[in-house]
C-alpha cells in the first residue's frame, strides 16, 4: 500500500536552540563602587559618586528597617497584638516603596543600588536585633531608634545634595523618605504614652 506524504509535515526541527545557556559567568560590567562616566543629568561624575554612596547607606539602613518591621510584624504578642500587627505591616509595606524609589534613584546617578543581605548587614548602622521574641515595647523602641537614625541621615545627605545641585536626590529624600518615616514614628511613639485605658487620672 502506497504511504501519502503529510504535505503539512515540516522537517524534524534541530532541537539545540531551544536548550537554555546555564552556568553563565563572567567578568561584572561595572564596580559597585563606581559610576557612569557619562550620564546626561548635568551633575558631575564626583557630585554622583557623592549621593550614590550617601543613598547606599540610607538604602542598607532602610533595607534594614523593612526587615526589622517584619520581624516585629511576624513576634508581637500581647493586648494590642492586632493593631500592632497590621501596624507593622503596613509600615513594612511603606518601606518596601522607599527602597525601590531610593535604588532606582541610585541607579539613575549611574551608580550601583547595595542589594544583598550580606552586604546590607556590614553596611548598616542598625543594632541587629535579638533572634527571639521580644515585649512589643521593646519592639517599638527599637523600630523608633532605627527611624532615627534614616531621619538623621536623610536630612543631612538631602542638605549635601542641595548643595551639590542634585535636586532631584534632594527631593526624594524630604518628600518620600523624610516625611514617611517622620510619620510612621508618630504612629509608633503614641503606642508607648502611659495612658489609662478606662479611669481617666
Amino acid at each position: 500500500m502506497k504511504k501519502h506524504k503529510n504535505k503539512n509535515h515540516s522537517p524534524r526541527l534541530n532541537q539545540d536552540f531551544l536548550q537554555p545557556a546555564l552556568h553563565q559567568y563572567v567578568q561584572q560590567v561595572q564596580d559597585y563602587h563606581s559610576v557612569i562616566k557619562d550620564v546626561p543629568l548635568g551633575l558631575s561624575m564626583s557630585t554622583r559618586q557623592t549621593v550614590v554612596r550617601q543613598l547606599n547607606q540610607v538604602l542598607a539602613d532602610t533595607m534594614t528597617l523593612r526587615d526589622l518591621y517584619k520581624k516585629s510584624h511576624w513576634q508581637v504578642s500581647g493586648a494590642t497584638f492586632y493593631q500592632l500587627h497590621l501596624l507593622f505591616d503596613k509600615h513594612y509595606a511603606e518601606q518596601i516603596e522607599l527602597i525601590d524609589l531610593v535604588a532606582e534613584r541610585i541607579q539613575i546617578l549611574g551608580g550601583i543600588s547595595v542589594a544583598m543581605a550580606q552586604d546590607v548587614a556590614q553596611m548598616t548602622a542598625i543594632k541587629r536585633p535579638v533572634q527571639g521574641r521580644e515585649e512589643a515595647p521593646v519592639q517599638i523602641s527599637r523600630l523608633l531608634e532605627a527611624h532615627e537614625i534614616i531621619v538623621k541621615e536623610t536630612r543631612s545627605i538631602a542638605k549635601n545634595a542641595n548643595n551639590l545641585g542634585d535636586d532631584g536626590t534632594n527631593d526624594l529624600l524630604i518628600s518620600n523618605v523624610l516625611r514617611t518615616n517622620e510619620l510612621q514614628i508618630w504612629f509608633l511613639y503614641e503606642h508607648l504614652v502611659n495612658t489609662p485605658l478606662v479611669i481617666a487620672r
